[in-house]
């Protein structure tokens, strides 16, 4: 139903399109002069009127300024001449670019009086401007429009103090709980114990005529932070194995220190029941693989230093027990090295990657949501300013968020650091500004944020799996390994691990590769961000 005119409360309204403003009146008076029902309709004869005077008019634009009427008088004189300075384009209801001009030599303007019949026009002079340079057809970002992109994108940044505070903590959150969870020796193991030679506590010293050997073994073992739990039936010891409680159970023989002694004193001629006799039996719970194989460790290990210390006590080498094969000092790494300082490169990499990703995606969703991004196109921002001045804005969040992770990485954790902390620096800041990149791809692939959660989630797992983060690349199947060398954090993954724990320098391969990947992906992902807002019609 047409609204009247007396309905617009308004004293006075603005009809702006392309940059331009097309009249500025009272609705009332609005309606009188182009002889319209609705406000809708006079925008639309404004913007007929506007386009018939344009150099360059889409195939919409002419089949529209066909059918749609404009009164006498309005139509001759308002014709707005088009300069041959630099075009726009922003994107219409029809699918359609209508070409607008970033630089009118003159403006449109209204003169509405009280009399309906008296429709005029006037043609503003045109301001003054200096010739068009060539160097202007090439300009993408200008000055003006990125100082109020990037101020308009901070504030609505410091508006929003707790979730900034979120954001920047987070990665740091994520770091800590990595490192003090993740790579360290389980302690605190409960093992069963059945030792049926003597009693539980050795008060004596370790010497060579001893007749309790497995207690002071049992010693050795409780110095590994395992919990024994003494039982008198090796019946119950198995079944709280069974039952979860225990992770294993010892199981210790008769006549233990006399058959071992025998044993070791003469090996060539020990007796059946010797051997039998001087074996510990161990039932384990290998259902969780890597507390079944650090128990293994530690008894094997403990028994080795147990051993040494033994045939010293009674005047022999303790070499005569060690393994015939002698690990020397690494050439890299560190003699014990822990998985910690394996995965942390990976950790630093994925959590600035990902959370670079939330924050970009959800920024710019936030703005087409919310109708920022189609109000900034229609006056005249180009794609380009749009991405550089989110760019901008997240990148210095971005460098907080890494700075603060690689303080708390290796000046709180002590993580090993052999190489050039610039180039894990500048490789972090890549990885962070790819992720940005990824963003952006993902905000214009979805149109809303829960699809653009769902690809991010989707995007984590394989990446954590597949770019040899958690585990060697080496483990995985060969079609797998092909694969995930081109994904974005496998190589750059790789070249941090090189120059944390190797110390290598840019020039060697294995560090360079993984800069030239993550480049070429952050060059891949803004060239399809650019193509999606330039072309995408939605």
């Amino acid at each position: 139903m047409p609204k009247a005119a007396t309905e617009y409360t308004a004293g006075k309204i603005g009809l702006m399109r392309g940059g331009y403003f097309l009249a500025e009146e009272s609705p009332a008076k609005l309606l009188r002069q182009f002889e319209a029902d609705t406000l809708e309709d006079v925008f639309l004869k404004l913007s007929v009127i506007q386009n018939m005077g344009r150099q360059r008019r889409s195939s919409i634009a002419q089949a529209v300024s066909s059918v749609v009427g404009v009164p006498n008088g309005v139509v001759n004189e308002a014709v707005i001449v088009d300069s041959a300075g630099e075009n726009n384009e922003i994107s219409g209801e029809f699918g359609d670019n209508i070409s607008l001009s970033a630089r009118s030599t003159s403006r449109l303007s209204l003169a509405i009086s009280e009399d309906p019949g008296d429709l005029s026009m006037s043609v503003v002079p045109p301001e003054d401007t200096p010739p068009a340079k060539i160097s202007d057809y090439f300009v993408v970002l200008k000055s003006n429009h990125m100082k109020a992109l990037v101020w308009k994108n901070f504030l609505g940044m410091l508006r929003n103090v707790a979730m900034m505070l979120f954001i920047t903590l987070l990665p740091v959150a994520q770091i800590v709980l990595f490192c003090a969870s993740i790579g360290h020796d389980p302690v605190s193991l409960p093992i069963a114990v059945i030792n049926h030679e003597s009693e539980n506590n050795c008060s004596t010293p370790l010497h060579c005529n001893s007749t309790r050997l497995s207690c002071h073994y049992l010693n050795y073992l409780a110095k590994k932070d395992l919990v024994l739990h003494y039982y008198t039936s090796e019946q119950d010891a198995k079944e709280s194995v069974r039952k979860g409680g225990m992770y294993a159970s010892i199981a210790i023989k008769h006549n233990y220190s006399l058959a071992l002694q025998a044993r070791m004193v003469d090996l060539k001629n020990s007796h059946p029941w010797d051997v039998q006799s001087s074996e510990i039996d161990v039932y384990r719970d290998v259902s969780s693989k890597t507390i079944a194989e650090f128990i293994k460790a530690y008894l094997y290990d403990t028994f080795q230093e147990f051993a040494q210390d033994y045939l010293e006590a009674c005047g022999y080498d303790r070499h005569l027990l060690q393994y015939p094969i002698r690990m020397e000092k690494p050439i890299y790494g560190l003699s014990s090295p822990n998985f910690t300082d394996f995965a942390t490169p990976g950790i630093i990499l994925t959590v600035i990657f990902f959370l670079a990703v939330a924050l970009t995606s959800g920024a710019m969703l936030i703005e087409r949501n919310e109708g920022s991004l189609e109000r900034s196109l229609v006056i005249g921002i180009g794609g380009v300013e749009l991405l550089t001045a989110h760019v901008i804005c997240q990148f210095v969040i971005m460098v907080i968020q890494s700075i603060m992770v690689m303080v708390v990485a290796f000046a709180l954790f002590n993580m090993t650091v052999t190489g050039s902390l610039v180039l894990v620096t500048i490789l972090t800041f890549m990885t962070g500004f790819c992720g940005m990149c990824y963003g952006f791809v993902v905000s214009c692939l979805c149109s809303d944020e829960r699809a653009a959660t769902y690809v991010a989630m989707g995007s984590f797992l394989p990446t954590v799996m597949l770019c040899g983060i958690i585990w060697p690349s080496e483990a995985m199947h060969y079609l797998l390994r092909t694969f995930a060398i081109f994904l974005p954090l496998t190589k750059a993954t790789e070249s941090m691990r090189n120059i944390l724990q190797r110390g290598w320098d840019f020039y060697e391969p294995a560090v360079y590769v993984g800069f030239i990947s993550i480049g070429t992906w952050i060059v891949i992902f803004l060239t399809i961000s650019v193509l999606f807002l330039k072309f995408n019609k939605g």
